[in-house]
């Protein structure tokens, strides 16, 4: 996705952060159906392959639950390349959290983010010297001082939202297991939203199974109250999730990251039910016109807003990156290391 102009071109932010990209895997088959997610991922399998045979890596570091983390785990140790995964052992609640322990039984190295997944990682039958609590890496940059310098009036003259005063932020993915009941989904969601007086700033979808059709119906519904973006460069998004009224969705930076900016946040459906959350979150597992209404009129409460300054964030300090790059060059690479036992 990052090489995908409808997609937003993210390739082009890690290339402006300095970063050299060695190689681009052209995989994401048009479609974007349950179909053409699974034929994509073993064109990646297929191509990741020849990228690892070329490079030789002495580590594959892999982040989070998607498909094609798995295709990049399972060829790392069909080639005998230690796999370091970051954000190992949580539960998200569809078919990522499927994926993310598939990849740890492919993983040589679990970079936890808290103790409730290094219990489960446990649980899973994952020796006890694999499993590291390092927090999760996304934090590191709300603590970094490139945030404090995007100011977010000079981020509003840049796109034009000078009347943009207050916002909620709508960040809404497919759910690709559940496909029969996400227009319903987006169509309430929409509905409750064109009914409030703020503005809203969306972020479009991700390529999985489904984001067509939530595009069609953000596109549809949208009005002079809304601001599209495919993508936004990371600072920006995080200066815009930092000054919004209350964030509302399915994305993972509403149970991660917003707890952080003490932000209140509307979770829809099962893509992150079955994530660790603060009370920061409020989770519609089935929405509703009327459930829906009445968690907007909840977040924007003065005693919700009020007990949201207590809120502290589960997922560590802002520290992790300089953890895993240490457990990384101190860890030795053996046979202990390559040839996995269960402990069960």
């Amino acid at each position: 996705m990052h090489l995908l102009k409808r997609f937003g071109a993210s390739i082009d932010e890690i290339e402006k952060d300095g970063f050299k990209v060695h190689d681009k895997v052209y995989m994401a088959l048009d479609g974007y159906n349950n179909y053409t997610m699974s034929k994509s991922l073993g064109i990646l399998m297929t191509s990741f392959t020849d990228v690892i045979h070329r490079v030789k890596p002495d580590w594959l570091v892999l982040a989070g639950d998607r498909g094609e983390t798995l295709a990049a785990s399972i060829v790392g140790a069909y080639t005998n390349t230690p796999v370091a995964h970051i954000q190992a052992g949580e539960v998200s609640g569809n078919i990522d959290g499927m994926a993310r322990h598939a990849i740890g039984k492919f993983t040589n190295l679990h970079l936890a983010s808290n103790e409730d997944s290094c219990k489960r990682l446990e649980k899973l039958g994952e020796e006890i010297f694999r499993i590291k609590n390092v927090g999760a890496p996304q934090l590191d940059e709300l603590v970094d001082k490139k945030l404090n310098k995007i100011k977010i009036n000079n981020l509003k003259k840049k796109y034009s939202l000078e009347n943009f005063k207050n916002y909620i932020l709508v960040v809404f993915h497919p759910v690709t297991e559940d496909l029969k009941n996400l227009r319903n989904q987006i169509n309430v969601t929409l509905n409750e939203l064109n009914k409030e007086k703020y503005k809203k700033v969306v972020i479009l979808p991700n390529n999985d199974a489904g984001s067509d059709m939530v595009k069609e119906e953000i596109y549809s519904q949208r009005n002079s109250n809304y601001v599209i973006f495919d993508n936004l460069p990371r600072y920006e998004y995080l200066a815009f999730l930092k000054n919004c009224n209350f964030m509302i969705g399915n994305s993972s930076s509403g149970i991660i990251e917003a707890a952080s900016f003490k932000k209140g946040v509307i979770n829809i459906g099962r893509r992150q039910n079955k994530r660790l959350k603060t009370f920061n979150v409020i989770s519609l597992d089935k929405i509703n016109k009327r459930n829906l209404h009445l968690s907007i009129k909840k977040i924007q409460s003065l005693k919700f807003k009020k007990r949201l300054k207590k809120v502290k964030n589960p997922y560590g300090d802002g520290k992790s990156s300089e953890r895993i790059i240490n457990l990384l060059l101190k860890t030795k690479i053996d046979q202990k290391l390559l040839q996995k036992n269960i402990t069960y």
